[in-house]
């Protein structure tokens, strides 16, 4: 069980978040908030329990605290506002919220086994859970408030860069002595210490729940180097591909072989492909995700020939995709049983042992956890929330494209400005980030189908892309979408905006 740090940890990071809101602006205050939470915080079990209140742990606690703090520090026009300006996300957000609701009025049957019982949901769960889904994308509405321009996304990616160079430590510890970190500064051990035993060594964890979110951290971290290497255009720019080779040194070491694979992909394109072919293949990642269940339950995913090539890279990793497989399919026949809303919390979304009443499903993706607690509508609100701001991206970078070449037709008789000269990446109002971070976003999305990596730092993305993409459509919206004019002679030449 935690120790009493690790409840004093839990109490005091309210007080540090007031702290950084107050030394710092509000985007880098609402980063190392979430980002410090999550990489220094217990790991549940640890949490602080009141009664009638969902259990605030390293993921809520964080959450409800900024917005408390920023409610109380912000004034002005920084103060927070919550409601997105896009339609389809408001909707988006009031079903992801609401829809609970409904799910534990449609599941007041108790599931009976010979032995025990697992309770039905109660008029308490109608409300504790909507209160625990608002608390989940608290992190997401206030990124797309303080993480709008290019400078606040700079910061994220570098906060990134910093956090797991330092966590690198810790990491390369546990590497060598095995993940003991957890046990022997909050005195538990997070998970199954068998899972840990990777090729002849250690699979770290460090504060996290399992291996496989450290890796995806350390994939993440090692992603924002490579993206401010390709955006910085200074004579020091070789610093961001110094910590990306190291940062991938580590990632070996984390010993998880999917990370590899993102690594290798998103990797090269973010280092070759410009902003839209980013982008477009971003929109193609959450495309698959948002199809996926459907995907699989037509039996369209070809999953021996995934398993034929995990085969012939680990045999020991064919047998663990074989598994989650085999428990996909299981958990999705019961998700269909309540297709709309699914069965609710309390695992009554798996299944069971007819006397014992013991689970005996294994729930690994996030998709299928998502689709077997809240249904189609759960599902398709919350991936639709996080995929949305890839689409806005990709609707926005399509109006810059339309009018580039309008304008290039109104400037073809003064010469005053030639197409070579304007890059992909220098696009006036765009963040050069942009499809960095939209790739980033994509491949967690895609993990979110083997695994549940949602961390803070996918509604961090998410939510600075979001931002990004609302202040360039007001900007359309406003008739001053990208240009300035500039009087030369008799004539006037559209300059290319750098701002944002």
């Amino acid at each position: 069980m935690p120790n009493t740090l690790a409840t004093v940890m839990l109490v005091i990071w309210p007080v540090v978040i007031w702290r950084l809101y107050l030394a710092l602006p509000p985007g880098r205050a609402l980063i190392w908030s979430l980002l410090g939470a999550y990489l220094l915080l217990p790991p549940p079990p640890a949490a602080i329990d009141f009664p009638l209140m969902p259990a605030l742990d390293k993921t809520s606690l964080p959450n409800v605290a900024i917005l408390i703090v920023a409610f109380f520090v912000l004034r002005g026009e920084n103060r927070p506002r919550l409601m997105p300006d896009n339609v389809m996300a408001r909707w988006l957000l009031v079903v992801f919220v609401l829809s609970p609701i409904v799910t534990v009025f449609t599941n007041p049957e108790p599931l009976i086994f010979t032995e025990t019982f697992i309770r039905g949901l109660y008029l308490q769960d109608a409300i504790a859970q909507p209160i625990n889904r608002f608390i989940l994308v608290i992190g997401f509405l206030m990124a797309r408030q303080y993480l709008t321009t290019r400078e606040d996304q700079r910061d994220l990616l570098l906060a990134l860069v910093i956090a797991g160079l330092a966590y690198s430590l810790p990491i390369l510890m546990e590497v060598r002595l095995s993940p003991q970190l957890n046990n022997w500064v909050y005195g538990y051990f997070q998970h199954l210490f068998s899972q840990t035993i990777r090729q002849g060594g250690y699979r770290p964890m460090v504060f996290l729940y399992h291996g496989i979110w450290l890796a995806y951290f350390v994939l993440t971290c090692l992603l924002a180097a490579l993206a401010l290497w390709r955006a910085d255009r200074s004579t020091s720019r070789a610093k961001y591909m110094i910590a990306a080779f190291y940062l991938f040194g580590v990632l070996v070491l984390c010993k998880t072989l999917a990370t590899l694979v993102y690594a290798g992909a998103a990797g090269a394109l973010i280092l070759f492909l410009n902003t839209r072919m980013q982008v477009k293949i971003a929109a193609v990642l959450a495309i698959i995700t948002l199809s996926y269940p459907v995907l699989k339950s037509a039996d369209l995913v070809p999953t021996d020939a995934i398993l034929a090539q995990a085969e012939a890279i680990s045999g020991e990793r064919a047998q663990s995709l074989a598994f989650r497989f085999e428990n996909e399919d299981k958990l999705v026949e019961r998700a269909f049983l309540k297709p709309f809303f699914g069965w609710g919390i309390w695992g009554r979304n798996h299944l069971h042992d007819a006397d014992t009443g013991h689970i005996t499903s294994v729930s690994d993706g996030y998709w299928v956890i998502v689709i077997g607690v809240w249904g189609w509508v759960g599902y398709i609100s919350q991936f639709g929330l996080m995929s949305l701001p890839i689409f806005l991206v990709w609707r926005e970078l399509r109006h810059i494209s339309r009018m580039d070449r309008e304008r290039f037709e109104r400037k073809a008789r003064y010469t005053l400005m030639d197409r070579s000269h304007l890059g992909e990446d220098t696009d006036p109002g765009l963040s050069p980030y942009l499809g960095s971070l939209a790739l980033m976003l994509g491949f967690n999305l895609i993990d979110l189908l083997p695994n549940a990596t949602l961390t803070p730092t996918t509604w961090l993305i998410a939510g600075t892309l979001f931002g990004h993409a609302e202040r360039l459509a007001r900007r359309r919206k406003a008739g001053n979408p990208q240009t300035d004019g500039t009087k030369v002679g008799t004539q006037t030449v559209l300059k290319r905006r750098t701002v944002l």
